[in-house]
């Protein structure tokens, strides 16, 4: 399937959506894979076994095989454009958004500029906090003017997110941020074998602490509307 991005041009998406599904995600890839990279492949289906459909869609450097990522304001918009379309196919799901590492902190970008409509949290797949042995959380200012549900799930032997910077950076959003933590993972979600588990029962934690999520942040807000 494609995806129009206004002013931009059209990119592949692809959709996937289980029996009994209870919410949607609009799912951002990384800055150096596409959506068909095997994470992003395995994420989705076990995301689906747990209820949740995804929207899984290029950024236009990917489409053209660039492997450079686009200007921010491009990628945002691209963002924008998978989560309407995302809302469109899933009209009848509560929607989330976000994404593994650039896809995430775009996505959030996105919403810290002007709310993304219906989006009703951010899940980040390792949020990038700073570069490569560059420790900082100049990235993470935007969040502050994300008024809506966060989840960081994020290892301890990310580079790209020294855990001990992470935690303050998730305690100062408040009640907003939730922190998952891996233990033993790195960037890319992979664990040595000395860690006891393997990159399968990773994919098995990250999903089930994301539709645990979605189901509290879901139950807050019914909650609330009473």
């Amino acid at each position: 399937m494609a995806l129009d991005v206004p002013d931009i041009g059209r990119v592949s998406a692809l959709s996937v959506r289980p029996d009994r599904a209870f919410a949607g995600l609009a799912l951002a890839h990384g800055a150096g894979a596409g959506m068909r990279h095997p994470f992003m492949e395995a994420l989705a289906e076990r995301l689906a076994e747990r209820g949740i459909a995804t929207l899984r869609y290029q950024f236009p450097y990917m489409e053209l095989r660039v492997y450079r990522p686009d200007p921010p304001a491009v990628l945002v918009e691209t963002v924008r454009a998978a989560v309407a379309m995302a809302a469109r196919d899933h009209d009848d799901l509560p929607m989330f958004a976000g994404g593994k590492s650039l896809g995430g902190r775009m996505t959030s970008t996105a919403q810290a500029e002007a709310p993304l409509p219906g989006v009703r949290g951010i899940a980040f797949f390792g949020f990038p906090l700073h570069p490569s042995g560059r420790p900082a959380t100049a990235r993470a200012e935007h969040l502050e003017r994300v008024s809506v549900p966060m989840l960081f799930l994020q290892g301890t032997r990310d580079a790209l997110a020294d855990i001990e910077r992470m935690r303050p950076v998730c305690e100062r959003l408040g009640a907003r941020a939730r922190l998952h933590v891996i233990e033993h993972a790195d960037h890319s979600f992979h664990v040595p074998r000395r860690s006891g588990l393997d990159d399968d029962q990773v994919l098995e934690r990250l999903a089930d602490a994301t539709g645990e999520w979605m189901r509290d942040v879901l139950a807050e807000t019914k909650e609330r509307g009473r």
